[in-house]
């Protein structure tokens, strides 16, 4: 079968496409004929040796897939040949035609949601709905805050906030940004500077959050950027607010712990992997519930560019480029 591989640190020019050994169910496993691989952050990240996950080499990059199973190993119930399925892989192996993934981490996918679509369902919304669900508890009316509303995590938290009932508010790097999510439902939004900021472009920046903003300022911040604009968010945050660390596609911020000292905040660490496997029920069910959302008009992934699979790399180079809208996704031909 065909596989992009990763044998050396770098972008993603240093990927090949290889022939390589189909796999093989174990106990526990199922094999899924691989029709859709969504492009994420973490994959430009791995193949750089950035991530805090680096197997060895020469590794499958991609975390997230949707397919057809094909072989089913020893032990497994409940699920069938032939079977429509998506599920995160484990940071790789999705780059490929075929691939194992454990019975249990295996979610259907109903007849109305096309493999393309369930293949950006996990990582993006899932991550998104279990900030802003979970560790957040966003209420209605409550004042949602979303950094890079344009981008995979962004936009879905977009489209999960306005579906929990709250005032979303949108920052984007460009206005064409911007109207994507004006368009998934934010109330208003900010077309943010350029960074890296000074002084003044922060503060300039913050006042236009504080605008946008209730008076009270943003209950409950969504933030996949970081860098530079982690600050001048901070800053408008609501006395009592949650702010959700999410990602640092802009940089690793710096933040005066004094502010959250002053707005009696909390900053918190959204790491959904482990909470798939600690809090197994709790994400099965959130999955249930993005498929709810999915039935009833809510949230549909915005799958923004299509590439087969032998152009794998130039999908992760949109990706690092930060030229990406909504979800880049590679497709295999399985329906």
């Amino acid at each position: 079968m065909k596989a992009i591989l990763s044998t050396r640190p770098g972008g993603p020019s240093t990927l090949s496409l290889n022939d390589v050994p189909e796999p093989v169910p174990g106990p526990g496993q199922v094999r899924v004929r691989v029709a859709s691989c969504a492009i994420n952050y973490p994959d430009v990240l791995i193949i750089e040796d950035r991530y805090q996950d680096r197997p060895p080499r020469p590794f499958v990059p991609g975390s997230e897939i949707a397919g057809l199973i094909d072989a089913i190993g020893p032990g497994v119930t409940g699920l069938q040949l032939g079977q429509r399925v998506f599920g995160a892989t484990g940071n790789r192996g999705g780059l490929a035609e075929k691939v194992l993934l454990p019975a249990d981490d295996c979610h259907i996918a109903p007849p109305e949601l096309p493999l393309d679509e369930a293949s950006g369902l996990l990582l993006t919304y899932a991550t998104a709905l279990y900030g802003l669900k979970n560790l957040a508890r966003l209420r209605p009316d409550d004042c949602l805050l979303v950094l890079g509303a344009a981008g995979g995590v962004g936009l879905a938290a977009v489209e999960l906030g306005k579906a929990l009932g709250a005032q979303v508010v949108a920052v984007a790097s460009t206005p064409e940004k911007l109207e994507v999510a004006r368009r998934r439902g934010a109330d208003a939004g900010v077309v943010c500077p350029r960074g890296p900021l000074d002084r003044d472009a922060a503060r300039a920046f913050k006042d236009q959050l504080k605008a946008a903003c209730p008076p009270g300022g943003a209950n409950v911040i969504c933030d996949p950027v970081g860098g530079d604009y982690a600050e001048p968010a901070l800053r408008v945050i609501a006395q009592g607010g949650r702010y959700l660390v999410i990602g640092f596609t802009a940089g690793i911020p710096k933040i005066p712990l004094n502010l959250v000292l002053l707005k009696a905040c909390q900053l918190i660490g959204v790491l959904w992997g482990p909470f798939t496997r600690d809090e197994s029920a709790a994400h099965r069910d959130n999955v249930q519930a993005l498929l709810t959302f999915y039935r009833d008009g809510k949230i549909k992934p915005l799958i923004s560019e299509r590439f087969p699979l032998e152009r794998s790399a130039e999908a992760l180079a949109r990706l690092a480029e930060r030229r990406a809208v909504g979800k880049i996704v590679v497709t295999m031909g399985a329906s």
